[in-house]
């Protein structure tokens, strides 16, 4: 009887009290399935299409809360139903989870619960999926959990397949992971598995957004000697890419390449858009507007920006009329206009100086519904300075500041400028102080030119100090600015100092600056100097073609023919310019600085370019001849 009741209780038998009763035992779980197929039930028609399993909407249900614990709540789901998911079914779920918040986060803390299941091992097809969401992240893409899942997959040893391959090549090309976009192409061909136009044209845009132009370009080039020709998409993808890396002449001549006859391929909008924002931000706008014509004369339909292209490229290049009839035609064809094109055209009439067509098509972008923005207001304010409303343009800006519109440094510095150019120093001075926003070196520059032009240079220089204090950058038109001034002033050694800090900054010089600086030392007699400076830049790289010329135009306007002349056969003996170049240049300036009788001799001599002999010796004939005979220089 001992014995007895030693004996474990059967597992069929339970006590409750003193009265056992019998149950039966729970059915293993079961693998469910995404879709419930009812063909073995109903045996005459038609077989009905698979059915979306009620499982679905409930496991996605509990992705949709995003609770801290959902792992744990699917673990009781599951077992409370007595379920598992197979590996279809998680990757029919990671499918279906476009609508769930933090997307990426959730399908991968769902894809590490399933593979936690008793019995459960990842498929490729839930490898895959996960990698692609992990790569769509609208956020920055973590490129380390996407590679911890890819160094996963690999270790499986799967069989790569076509459907597989190109979604990971797609992905991966998002993520601008070349490395294992390029294992998974090493590994379709290790498989035997042919590439597709869709897989060639995944690879390319990969390699592209990667910036792996030169990979691109020799996977194009297998593909026009394969069977696999390259289709419109694969052009686009190319012309993208050197678009993107600035060789714009290359993709216009990909375009040509796509049209030269027995293709069969015709450029499409994406293609023609995408070389004319290249062409845009290039500043060719000519080819801008060429491309547009192409797309009327083959019919292609032509969206909003390809005529913000246009007529911003057109209005640019002060052709406002052009503009204005590509903005009609763009009404006529149906197309809304905006504001940017508007204002666009309004700053280009303005600039013609048609200030009357400008207001008037402003009236009418308002009359029309379009509320004007600060770039609007400013274009508006601009024109008014440059017409000398300055009154009208105070009033534009005090307009903007009782609606709220957020004035930006344009409009101050539009009005600080055009304050300045007429004088009214007081008012520019107490504007820039009550600026409401941080100021920039543009707008310091318009203030300094505005005192320095109007003989407060000293306060000119005290701005600059304060520029280094708030740590705004000074630019090679802060010290260009400051020359100009201090050699107006006389002030030619300080004007010196200024050209030598610049260069002490590392700031290089330009065109404009060493001409100011020239004309100042030339006005005050220092030709030499000028030139001295001028050899220490070769050197370094810098050459101002002009530099020569912009000097005799100065010293033969002030009369200083003597000076110019020394200048010209030191030009030459230096062995800087041609001689014949450099006769070219004296004659139009003289002629300029209203000597015509001196013109009309150089030309008329062999001054320059020919030679006389002293005795044995040849030798050129220099300009001094030209005023040797001359009592006044």
């Amino acid at each position: 009887m001992r014995t007895a009741l030693l004996k474990p209780i059967p597992t069929a038998i339970a006590v409750a009290g003193n009265r056992p009763y019998n149950f039966t035992p729970l059915p293993p779980p079961e693998w469910v399935q995404p879709f419930t197929d009812l063909s073995d039930v109903i045996t005459s028609g038609p077989k009905p299409e698979p059915q979306p399993s009620p499982w679905v909407p409930k496991i996605l249900n509990f992705l949709q809360a995003t609770n801290p614990s959902v792992e744990q709540d699917l673990t009781l789901f599951c077992h409370k139903y007595l379920i598992r998911l197979p590996p279809n079914f998680v990757s029919h779920i990671l499918k279906k989870s476009e609508s769930l918040p933090n997307r990426a986060e959730t399908a991968l803390r769902f894809f590490t619960w399933a593979g936690k299941q008793k019995g459960y091992a990842h498929n490729l097809e839930c490898y895959v999926s996960v990698i692609e969401i992990l790569c769509s992240a609208s956020v920055d893409i973590d490129r380390a959990r996407v590679k911890s899942v890819f160094n996963e997959l690999k270790g499986k040893g799967f069989f790569m397949n076509a459907a597989a391959a190109n979604s990971l090549i797609k992905s991966f090309g998002n993520g601008g992971m070349v490395e294992e976009l390029l294992w998974v192409w090493r590994s379709m061909k290790d498989n035997g598995v042919e590439p597709s136009l869709y897989t060639y044209n995944f690879l390319m845009n990969g390699l592209v957004n990667s910036g792996f132009i030169d990979l691109a370009e020799k996977v194009f080039d297998v593909m026009e000697d394969g069977k696999v020709k390259p289709d419109v998409v694969t052009y686009n993808t190319m012309i993208k890419g050197y678009c993107n890396s600035g060789h714009v002449k290359k993709a216009v001549e990909k375009l040509q390449c796509m049209e030269e006859e027995g293709r069969g391929l015709e450029p499409d909008k994406i293609t023609v858009m995408t070389l004319m924002q290249a062409c845009y931000s290039e500043g060719d706008y000519d080819f801008c507007v060429r491309l547009y014509h192409e797309m009327v004369e083959k019919g292609i339909e032509i969206p909003s920006h390809a005529y913000s292209l246009v007529i911003g490229g057109l209005c640019k290049t002060g052709k406002a009329m052009e503009g204005y009839a590509v903005f009609e035609g763009m009404v006529g064809r149906g197309c809304e206009p905006n504001v940017a094109i508007y204002t666009s055209l309004i700053d280009a009439y303005a600039k013609n100086g048609k200030l009357g067509t400008s207001m008037g098509l402003f009236k009418r972008m308002q009359s029309e519904g379009f509320e004007p923005d600060v770039v609007t207001y400013g274009v508006i304010v601009n024109s008014l300075c440059m017409s000398g409303l300055l009154d009208e343009a105070i009033q534009w800006f005090e307009y903007c500041k009782g609606k709220n519109v957020a004035v930006n440094l344009v409009v101050y510095s539009s009005l600080i400028d055009g304050l300045g150019k007429a004088g009214r120093v007081e008012e520019a001075t107490k504007l820039f102080e009550e600026m409401e926003c941080p100021r920039d070196s543009y707008c310091y520059n318009v203030f300094l030119n505005a005192l320095a032009k109007n003989g407060r240079i000293d306060e000119a220089l005290a701005l600059v100090e304060r520029m280094e204090n708030e740590e705004c950058d000074q630019t090679v038109y802060t010290f260009t600015i400051l020359m100009n001034g201090l050699f107006k002033e006389h002030r030619n050694e300080d004007a010196l100092k200024m050209w030598n800090m610049m260069i002490d900054k590392g700031i290089t010089p330009t065109v404009a600056s060493f001409r100011v600086l020239s004309t100042g030392l030339c006005l005050s007699g220092k030709v030499a100097r000028a030139c001295k400076i001028l050899d220490e830049l070769a050197p370094t790289g810098v050459v101002f073609d002009t530099a020569f010329e912009d000097m005799a135009n100065v010293l033969c306007k002030a009369g200083r023919v003597v000076d110019a002349c020394k200048l010209a056969d030191g030009i030459i003996e230096r062995g800087r310019e041609v001689p014949g170049r450099v006769r070219t240049i004296m004659i139009n300036a003289l002629r300029k600085g209203g000597k015509a009788d001196l013109a009309m001799k150089l030309m008329h001599s062999k001054i320059g370019i020919g030679y006389d002999r002293f005795r044995s010796v040849k030798k050129r004939v220099k300009f001094r001849n030209l005023v040797v005979d001359r009592s006044d220089p």
